[in-house]
């Protein structure tokens, strides 16, 4: 019988930790809030704490800014070094197609050449 209550034991302990998780976050959760509340009730003035949150809030902005800046930089640098290997593929792709009619209109110039010299002689 003893046996028995030991496992019952041991499921109240283990529906315990369970709970204690439980609670511990509703603690922490419960002190962000209440950190926040203090800071809006804090004994200062309405003009001290607005000058705060407007410092806060520039700060961020200026972060955010800065932080667009370099992407958009990131961005630009990578789509011209995309173009310029573009540009060079298309230049290249433009010398081939050159030269392949240049070899074409001499093997033509060619043709009509042989074609004459068995007009002439006939």
């Amino acid at each position: 019988m003893k046996n028995h209550n030991y496992e019952y034991d041991t499921m109240q302990v283990e529906r315990l930790g369970g709970s204690a998780k439980y609670v511990l976050t509703g603690m922490l959760v419960g002190g962000l809030i209440g950190a926040t509340t203090m800071l809006f009730f804090a004994p200062r003035s309405g003009e001290e704490m607005r000058a705060e949150v407007r410092d806060k809030a520039q700060e961020l902005r200026d972060r955010t800014t800065e932080t667009v800046k370099d992407t958009v930089s990131q961005v630009k640098s990578k789509a011209d070094h995309l173009t310029g290997g573009v540009k060079g593929k298309a230049q290249s792709l433009k010398n081939k197609g050159q030269d392949l009619l240049v070899e074409q209109l001499e093997r033509a110039s060619e043709a009509v050449e042989a074609a004459k010299k068995a007009v002439q002689e006939f």
